[in-house]
């Protein structure tokens, strides 16, 4: 099956969702004090649940439209939005070990849609 580009669209838009799902758990986490009313009246921490699920939903319909060995490692694009919310909400620095990390996830992405398209293009078929 080849992977739709409609499909890694909605994967992308999967992470934008969870990572600020991330951002939101953060505030929601300076404001928790380990109690149930604490949990159920915590906006910004039921914000980010309501994005995950969101975030969910759609990498369901994203599998749809193609090989999930291509969609799911996309999922690592969350840590590169996070790294950069981070820096923008919350002032977290951005050194060199960080961006080696957002080059080296960018990468292996590449490299993984790179091996579906050489596999697609051999006729490669696989035995189950």
């Amino acid at each position: 099956m080849g992977t739709k580009l409609w499909a890694i669209g909605l994967m992308v838009l999967c992470t934008i969702f969870t990572s600020v799902a991330q951002v939101f758990y953060k505030l929601g986490a300076a404001r928790l004090s380990f109690s149930v009313i604490s949990l159920i009246t915590n906006l910004p921490l039921l914000t980010g649940m309501a994005l995950y699920v969101l975030g969910a939903f759609i990498m369901i319909i994203a599998f749809k439209g193609g090989d999930v060995s291509v969609l799911y490692p996309i999922i690592a694009t969350d840590y590169i939005w996070v790294s950069l919310m981070a820096a923008y909400f919350f002032n977290e620095a951005l050194n060199l070990f960080k961006w080696t990390g957002v080059f080296l996830i960018i990468a292996g992405i590449v490299f993984i849609g790179l091996g579906s398209k050489e596999k697609e293009a051999v006729g490669y078929t696989e035995v189950v």
